[in-house]
């Protein structure tokens, strides 16, 4: 069995040799599976260096990649939906939910750019809730909170500002 001294944590033959290996790499839901990987991984600390000698390391890397791509391809699209299912043009978007530039939208909905998790999150509760846009646009107007009335209606709660 082939070992080497670990750069990581320092072990002496802590690195053993692998051939064949398969891994899968997971990333929002969406996996890609990689075979027949070889390197090294140390019994220690767990640390993986990928054999120079093969491709495993670019494959490896390439699957990553594809998977952060198909990632923000799969979120730019919902994101895209839902603005549509709300009646609302990229301007109005940014205007009430992001506070960001348009070309930043544009970019989240092509998949160029991972939006921020907080826009992400506001938007699937549109989705879910499409009634509190009219809350969010009251909100967005400045109004004056301190002087506001519950309105309760058969689905949903709303405000209204006096």
């Amino acid at each position: 069995m082939k070992t080497r001294q670990c750069f990581s944590c320092g072990a002496r033959e802590g690195m053993r040799h692998f051939e064949g290996r398969g891994e899968t790499l997971s990333v929002k839901g969406m996996e890609r599976r990689v075979n027949d990987l070889a390197g090294w991984e140390c019994q220690q600390c767990g640390e993986v260096e990928w054999d120079e000698n093969t491709d495993s390391a670019e494959r490896y890397t390439e699957a990553g990649d594809d998977l952060v791509i198909a990632a923000r391809q799969m979120i730019g699209a919902e994101m895209k939906r839902i603005r549509r299912k709300l009646h609302l043009t990229q301007k109005e978007t940014v205007q009430l939910l992001s506070g960001g530039g348009h070309n930043a939208l544009s970019r989240y909905e092509r998949g160029e750019l991972l939006p921020p998790k907080a826009l992400v999150l506001l938007m699937r509760l549109l989705d879910r809730y499409p009634y509190m846009l009219a809350d969010i646009q009251t909100l967005a107007e400045g109004a004056d909170l301190r002087g506001f009335k519950h309105i309760v209606h058969k689905e949903h709660e709303s405000l209204s500002v006096s």
